[in-house]
């Protein structure tokens, strides 16, 4: 993992695997457990296939969900790492595919 800052980044962090992009220059723990989260996602399923799946995922939650952020905030992947973004021991001890349980929340 590689934090790399970009103070022109529009969202505060951004997980491209093995990359996190923070737009401040110290991000705090919280934020990169998040990115994190995102990249072990990444590396469970391939990069090109997170990626098309969260591109779908997301067109799918605008229909179900409406405005950006709601559809954003329901994104499986997003539950995930923002449900565990606060416990900093939770890549210790999860498990392969967790994302899976989120899919249908």
């Amino acid at each position: 993992m590689f934090v790399i800052h970009l103070a022109s980044l529009g969202p505060d962090g951004m997980a491209l695997f093995p990359f996190i992009l923070v737009k401040k220059p110290n991000p705090g723990p919280v934020l990169l457990n998040h990115e994190r989260i995102h990249l072990r996602q990444q590396a469970e399923l391939g990069i090109i296939l997170f990626y098309i799946w969260y591109i779908l995922e997301y067109v799918i939650r605008r229909m179900q969900y409406g405005p950006h952020y709601r559809a954003y905030r329901n994104i499986s992947f997003e539950r995930e790492a923002f449900a565990n973004e606060q416990n900093l021991a939770y890549l210790k001890s999860r498990r392969w595919g967790t994302f899976w349980k989120y899919v249908s929340e």
